[in-house]
């Protein structure tokens, strides 16, 4: 049963159990990834049939594959799907920047060039789950940000087959090509490049520990959009929050994972209990309860605060992925938190609400990145260079300023590249 404590009985620290993955798997990723750059698809085409047990002859799923799994969905979830992916964009067409140009001095143009990334990778999980939802949230920013092409790759089940629902979701977002390849290959493939599949720039998407191990090993070598750690909800909730609406968004992320957090604060003795009992009730019922209840029991908190100004501290202390304001009036506290990940406001926006279909991303910063990261964007599909033009007549006007510069660093050859183009009268 989950624990209830007052305020201070626990450090910010001990809120969310953060745990590491108690497997060593760098040495296993490494091998894998040398393995690939050495031997390509062979390579590939090995770890399907060793870890999918798919023998596969080709890697990438074909046009013929994509429209038989279109056919296969239910058109009604088809049509959700599309509903879905229309809020997306919506939301994140309004995250587009701008190039920008100044030009208010005499002979002086400086500016700034925004520019998508040429490829971005998709990786999507497989196993017995499957996530249409990281789909659509991670690929449809890099179409709106104008990337050249993105691939998908996701493993294959034993049939060598991917799940319909997956393939269905790539064809709404506008994915380019889909591979049959998952795990530490996967994220290989992408960042060096096989026979098949292309080099990207920028690999995103979430994965085992396998996956967040190799993204960390190829970082450098292509940009990542983040190491994800295990979900979390941060419930701050008053008196008047229904029970059974906060466990039940409580479970909501404890049946992600068995090291899952899922934490309440709230100002209300009554209602901690109550959410207590209400837990208790609704585990058993829930289709991974195995799961749900592993992670209540071991990192599951209720804590009471003394007030919700108090709450809300905890929250900022922390940096919750997610952060619920089951609340009155919950815009009066919005200005007060400074840390989350992303923000689901008042009594009737269950954070599922945010992971399928309303818009923003669902890709977040997790164990405390919230602090410093953002959830995923438009701006993690671009990059912005910089230009910079003087006349002659203007680089006069600096070169001085900029040879003292130059020399209080030590740096003379630098003041002379200035000075030299001012001393020559020829020019």
């Amino acid at each position: 049963m989950i624990k209830i404590m007052k305020f201070g009985e626990v450090s910010p620290d001990e809120i969310f159990a953060r745990a590491v993955p108690g497997v060593n798997v760098e040495g296993i990723v490494t091998e894998i990834i040398e393995n690939v750059k050495e031997n390509g698809d062979k390579a590939l085409l090995s770890y399907c049939e060793k870890f999918d047990k798919a023998k596969l002859t080709s890697i990438q799923v074909t046009e013929e594959e994509i429209n038989e799994a279109i056919n296969a969905v239910d058109p009604a979830f088809l049509e959700i799907l599309e509903k879905a992916a229309a809020n997306i964009r919506k939301f994140h067409q309004k995250q587009v920047r701008n190039s920008f140009i100044i030009n208010d001095q005499p002979g002086v143009v400086i500016g700034q060039k925004i520019i998508p990334i040429d490829r971005a990778g998709l990786y999507v999980p497989g196993g017995t789950a499957a996530y249409p939802s990281t789909v659509l949230m991670d690929s449809i920013p890099a179409k709106i940000a104008g990337c050249r092409e993105v691939v998908m790759v996701t493993p294959p089940n034993k049939d060598g087959k991917v799940n319909p629902v997956i393939l269905a979701a790539a064809k709404i977002a506008g994915i380019d090509r889909i591979f049959k390849v998952g795990g530490a290959q996967a994220i290989a493939a992408l960042a060096y490049g096989t026979e098949s599949i292309p080099k990207v720039d920028k690999i995103v998407g979430p994965g085992n520990a396998y996956v967040a191990e190799a993204k960390k090993q190829v970082f450098g070598k292509v940009s990542i959009d983040m190491i994800a750690g295990p979900s979390e909800i941060l419930i701050v909730a008053d008196g008047a929050t229904d029970p059974r609406h906060a466990a039940a968004d409580m479970l909501s992320q404890a049946e992600h994972d068995t090291m899952a957090s899922a934490v309440l604060v709230t100002d209300s003795q009554k209602l901690a209990e109550a959410v207590q009992a209400e837990l208790e009730i609704q585990i058993p019922q829930l289709e991974r309860s195995n799961i749900a209840r592993a992670s209540i029991d071991n990192n599951g908190k209720i804590i009471v605060a003394d007030d919700l100004m108090q709450a809300i501290e905890i929250a900022n202390e922390i940096a919750p992925e997610h952060l619920e304001l089951c609340v009155d009036d919950p815009f009066d506290y919005l200005d007060s938190i400074r840390h989350a990940g992303s923000i689901f406001m008042g009594r009737n926006c269950p954070e599922a609400l945010g992971d399928y279909f309303a818009g923003p991303n669902h890709t977040l910063p997790t164990s405390g990145t919230a602090r410093f990261s953002s959830p995923l964007s438009v701006d993690d599909f671009i990059k912005k260079t910089q230009y910079t033009y003087y006349t002659r007549d203007a680089l006069k006007q600096v070169a001085k300023d900029v040879a003292f510069f130059a020399t209080a660093e030590g740096l003379t050859a630098h003041a002379k590249s200035a000075i030299i183009r001012t001393e020559d009268d020829k020019q």
